[in-house]
């Protein structure tokens, strides 16, 4: 597909967005403009979405380079120059501007239908700043970047070869299971091995964020964290709900099918090393072995959900948009990143040549076109929809596509492939009620030592874990949330996952009655970034935003059934 062009009318084509001094004039700029009538008000605002899609832009530049080489110094110093000198820089000049927004005397003038989440999400930025975070902000973003640089460094040998931590993952899906418990310890001990400075790193991230909140008004972070995600729509007390409704339908079939795949592997007891093999002793899946060919598989699947998916998938393969191997150095993890100022997506994974590889591009693949669909709305801040719903994107992309798995299987590999996707799901929504929980309870209790925080994290695991044996191997359990980079890099950020799975899996049902339609309502809604109120976004998608049980367990049901439906 041809490429729009998005040239600049605000910012000079030649600036350099890492030098302040060239960054300095357009805010001098945009802090004089006047603001007497709506013309002008919303030339102003296409002016600052300019200047902030191209500083996003060379943020994003340097992060990903960073992210693709942790062990790349130069790389490392570039990041880490714009952190630690152009965005602290940039954090009072925005709030100035967002200042001038909410005390202009036509910001009342402007269109409600079209400016309304615009302007709550200005007067709530406004209300948070507090000049004194700053400096705490830009320190928290370095300590963020250390724990990806710390676990980007984590390596072990096995049989003569060094691996990352990624690519051990596929020996979890051997059959031996010698193989799998040796490398399974390899893993988990050199995770352990990190502990303590993973732990003390955690330590300064809690009492940084501490100071954040109460320096903004807050009694604790966790209230400071929901104003700052701008959550308007849901509460701690909705996540409460959501956690209850997992403890209620989620958690016992997570642990009837962990009883089940206990018997059919024919072990006594059930080991952590279990969790991932092929019940019936065959080979794992291996749908790829390039990735070229994981590449062709997944444009295919897209191409029969949509066509319009298929060519814009096609012209991130084809532009370089794409980095998907695992490799030594590389960041964990996978994302999809968006280059504002030319409006197209970046995937960044580990593929290793799992089926759960399939799974992550597929739900990139989901935000990918998310940020193609809102390419032409010209407001920045509304070419990103709440994470809650971006997260529906993402899921839901991996659910329509369920169905055509067979592009990477046979016949008898797309069942297990189907069901290694479906009994993923339940014990995801497991681990996110387990991760929100912790988090929730952490900020309430900023204080707490590294004991207490230990104690909770295996009270919530005896809440919301699937009872595998740990026997002997309680430090491993004791720290494998560490594991987990969002309580780290993205604080509070899970809770969207689990709300966001059930407005895929509502998706998922109504495309079993009517794909084409739920397709089409599915489109609309990523088209409007966004611009809607996050309840408005799930209703053009035709679902609910709701994640009590009362949505929770209907939708369960049927994944047991499907479940129940399929060869094991």
């Amino acid at each position: 597909m041809t490429q729009p062009s998005y040239p600049r009318s605000f910012v000079a084509a030649d600036a350099d967005l890492g030098d302040w001094s060239q960054i300095e004039p357009y805010f001098r700029k945009l802090g004089e403009a006047p603001l007497d009538t709506p013309a002008q008000f919303e030339q102003w605002l296409l002016d600052g979405s300019e200047l902030a899609a191209c500083l996003d832009q060379e943020r994003v530049t340097r992060e990903v380079a960073m992210t693709q080489a942790t062990d790349d110094e130069d790389r490392e110093k570039r990041y880490l120059d714009f952190v630690q000198n152009i965005q602290p820089l940039l954090k009072p000049e925005w709030f100035g501007l967002q200042k001038k927004f909410v005390e202009a005397p036509t910001r009342k003038q402007l269109a409600s239908a079209r400016y309304a989440v615009l302007d709550r999400s200005v007067a709530n930025a406004v209300e948070l700043f507090r000049e004194e975070n700053v400096p705490l902000e830009t320190e928290e973003d370095v300590l963020e970047q250390q724990y990806q640089k710390l676990c980007g460094a984590m390596t072990v040998e096995y049989k003569g070869a060094e691996y990352p931590l990624p690519q051990m993952a596929p020996f979890q899906l051997d059959t031996d299971r010698a193989v799998r418990q040796e490398t399974w310890e390899l893993v988990a001990a050199r995770r352990l091995q990190g502990r303590d400075a993973i732990e003390g790193l955690f330590d300064r991230l809690v009492r940084l964020r501490h100071r954040i909140a109460i320096n903004a008004g807050f009694d604790e972070y966790l209230g400071f964290g929901f104003r700052a995600k701008e959550r308007f729509d849901y509460t701690e007390a909705d996540c409460r709900a959501f956690y209850d409704a997992v403890a209620e339908c989620v958690v016992p079939l997570m642990r009837e099918l962990r009883e089940q795949r206990r018997a059919q592997l024919g072990v006594e007891p059930l080991r952590p090393w279990d969790l991932a093999v092929d019940v019936k002793g065959r080979v794992p899946l291996r749908p790829f072995d390039t990735v070229n060919r994981l590449i062709a598989g997944c444009a295919r699947i897209f191409g029969k959900v949509d066509s319009q998916f298929a060519g814009q998938f096609e012209t991130m393969h084809a532009n370089g948009w794409l980095d998907l191997e695992s490799r030594k150095g590389k960041a964990p993890g996978g994302y999809q990143e968006t280059y504002q100022e030319e409006r197209r997506p970046f995937i960044f994974m580990n593929a290793v040549g799992l089926h759960r590889d399939v799974e992550t591009l597929l739900h990139e693949g989901g935000h990918a076109f998310h940020t193609f669909a809102c390419r032409e709305e010209p407001l920045m801040a509304y070419r990103h929809a709440p994470i809650e719903f971006c997260e529906v994107a993402s899921m839901g992309m991996e659910l329509l596509c369920l169905d055509h798995l067979g592009e990477f299987y046979r016949a008898d590999e797309f069942s297990r492939a189907k069901r290694e996707q479906l009994e993923g799901i339940i014990q995801v929504l497991a681990w996110i009620a387990t991760i929100d929980a912790f988090q929730h309870w952490i900020y309430r209790n900023p204080e707490h030592t590294r004991e207490q925080r230990r104690d909770h994290w295996l009270a919530l695991h005896r809440r919301f874990g699937g009872q595998e044996d740990y026997s002997g191997y309680q430090e491993q359990l004791a720290y494998a949330w560490h594991r987990q980079l969002h309580p780290f890099i993205v604080p509070l950020y899970y809770i969207e996952y689990g709300i966001a799975q059930l407005g895929a899996l509502q998706i998922w049902l109504n495309a079993k009655a009517d794909y084409r339609h739920t397709v089409q309502a599915y489109q609309s809604a990523l088209a409007l970034g966004g611009s809607r109120p996050l309840p408005e976004l799930f209703e053009a998608a035709g679902i609910r935003f709701d994640f009590s049980a009362e949505t929770m367990v209907p939708l369960v049901d049927t994944v047991r059934s499907e479940l129940d439906a399929l060869p094991m």
